[in-house]
């Protein structure tokens, strides 16, 4: 059972609501979980600034691109391209990684990539498993499968490390332990590693240092995400800000790729387009400190790399999304902007939407990629001030996206009884001239009984009721605009004009 943390750390205290995303045994709950991150004014606040900072950063160093925009659409026309074509781009790159000496493996659900990947370490003779970061296997809850089948596991991202020891899922895409400040990382290190306490970052980083390089000398496995494999070569990229990734795939014997079939892209040449994105949309980097290619295992002459190269291509659920209009949602290059640009996962954190992807980008492809009628609340959760539009460098119209969602809430009739007959009231007073102008009579008359000096501070029922609990509502003017509207009109002709 996946544990959810809801409203990050709270002195020392972690709020948790369970879900499970591989069975229908939770159902997430939404509301109740944003309420909570709501109510943690710390978390409020280190999410507020981390993600500030994130998106400052991007702002700030996109323009060095000389035509930003040009560059982004032509990353949305080669993801585009790349989908429509996507089954030969998957077998032109499975053809090459064959060819390089490694493995392939096609997976169509959670089940059958955890089972692919659990055999191949049982097949190996392995004990030790280090993994780089991976959001497709956080998707998949791989790390409680092998831990499950006998393995030892050890996160080496140390963001993902503090999480693993933390007993958390990651709370952002590209900086899971953003909701973590020094001083619960300290108290983490000191009750579970037995480290003295320390606030000091480079005393905190050089002891988890020191316990990943055995990890990383003991491993017989590594597992790593994918950011991108190029299906001309056969070549798996990975970015990383730490060395961790090289370690996973330079010294165990076995190194497993588990890769979302939508990362596959046609060319090297086309790599550099996305390279040139993903670090300054998702950090404010001109690069990220380390750009691994990996073909297949070692050759012969090689100093280092594994015996034995296996890329696991992961499904589950996109096949579906691909064949659907929501397809564009699959152009994401899992790069955080759209995250840290949206004021509503500023002020909850990733923990609130109890999935894998928070954020914009999670409020499309969750419901997508599980089921739209359990995560039913997400595309709600937007102002749809199209701040993730901005932000994202390959153009995904999330707003479009959400609204396309909950066109199918309302079309499935998933939303609320009291909203359908809301809306149906609306329409009915809408389409008649008479009923309008009586409803904004009786609205007037009623906005001015409750009002003061021109606000009102408290309505009597729900759903005015939930409004004025958190802001003020002004009173209706006396003349509304169709009659202002005449008026003006008439001065207008009275003028010749």
């Amino acid at each position: 059972m996946q544990r959810w943390p809801t409203a990050g750390v709270d002195e020392g205290r972690v709020l948790a609501v369970s879900q499970t995303q591989t069975s229908h045994e939770g159902t997430p709950d939404f509301k109740r979980s944003a309420a909570l991150a709501l109510a943690n004014a710390r978390l409020r606040a280190a999410m507020d600034a981390a993600t500030r900072r994130q998106d400052t950063g991007r702002r700030t160093i996109m323009p060095e691109l000389g035509d930003p925009l040009a560059i982004r659409e032509l990353g949305a026309r080669i993801k585009d391209h790349t989908l429509r074509n996507l089954d030969q781009y998957l077998a032109q790159l499975a053809d090459k990684v064959r060819a390089n000496g490694g493995h392939v493996h096609f997976a169509t659900d959670a089940d059958q990539a955890r089972d692919l990947i659990t055999r191949i370490a049982r097949d190996a003779g392995v004990q030790r498993i280090v993994k780089s970061k991976s959001m497709a296997s956080e998707e998949i809850h791989l790390n409680d499968a092998l831990e499950a089948a006998g393995f030892e596991v050890t996160e080496t991202d140390l963001g993902e490390y503090i999480l693993q020891i933390a007993g958390e899922p990651p709370s952002h895409i590209v900086t899971p332990v953003l909701h973590r400040n020094r001083e619960d990382i300290a108290r983490l290190f000191a009750d579970k590693l037995g480290m003295a306490y320390s606030t000091d970052p480079p005393t905190l980083t050089a002891f988890a240092r020191r316990i990943l390089r055995e990890r990383f000398k003991a491993a017989d496995m590594g597992i790593t995400g994918a950011n991108f494999g190029v299906a001309e070569t056969g070549t798996i990229c990975i970015v990383t800000n730490e060395g961790n990734g090289r370690f996973c795939t330079s010294r165990p014997r076995v190194v497993v790729t588990l890769m979302g079939m939508e990362k596959v892209i046609p060319r090297m040449q086309d790599l550099t387009v996305f390279l040139k994105l993903l670090a300054k949309s998702a950090t404010g980097q001109r690069m990220t400190c380390y750009t691994n290619l990996m073909a297949g295992p070692r050759r012969p002459g090689d100093f280092d790399g594994p015996e034995e190269f296996h890329l696991v291509i992961l499904d589950y659920g996109r096949t579906a999304i691909l064949g659907s209009k929501y397809r564009e949602a699959l152009r994401c290059i899992r790069c955080g902007a759209c995250l840290n640009a949206c004021p509503v996962y500023r002020k909850l954190g990733g923990h609130a939407y109890q999935s894998v992807y928070p954020g914009p980008i999670g409020k499309v492809i969750t419901p997508l990629l599980r089921s739209l009628p359990m995560y039913k609340d997400l595309p709600q959760a937007s102002s749809l001030c199209e701040a993730c539009y901005e932000a994202c460098p390959v153009r995904i119209n999330l707003p479009k996206l959400l609204l396309g969602l909950r066109d199918d809430l309302v079309k499935a009739r998933k939303t609320p009884f009291a909203w359908r007959l809301g809306f149906k009231g609306w329409r009915i007073g809408m389409s008649s001239r008479w009923l309008y102008r009586t409803g904004s009579r009786i609205g007037r008359v009623f906005m001015s009984l409750l009002s003061r000096n021109g606000w009102v501070r408290r309505m009597p029922m729900p759903p005015g009721s939930i409004w004025t609990q958190y802001r003020d509502l002004p009173n209706l003017d006396p003349r509304p605009f169709h009659k202002r509207w005449a008026g003006l009109k008439q001065q207008l002709d009275k003028e010749g004009r």
